[in-house]
């Protein structure tokens, strides 16, 4: 399965935890991206700070790696 493939199945899981959507999400921002490129959100964007930091958290990751 190729990392496109891989990322659409994602969008359908039945359930996935929160935890789990972030840590999708900061891998797949690492992957297509590279490393984050915006600056943090505020203390009161709760669900924007929470990806960005997913996001950050990668920081450095090689994109190919992610992808694979």
């Amino acid at each position: 399965m190729d990392f496109a493939t891989a990322a659409a199945e994602v969008q359908t899981l039945p359930y996935c935890s929160d935890d789990d959507k972030l840590c999708l999400y900061g891998l797949y921002k690492q992957a297509t991206v590279g490393d984050v490129n915006t600056a943090k959100p505020g203390v009161l964007d709760v669900k924007g700070k929470a990806k960005w930091e997913a996001w950050n958290g990668r920081k450095g990751w090689v994109s190919l790696d992610i992808a694979k």
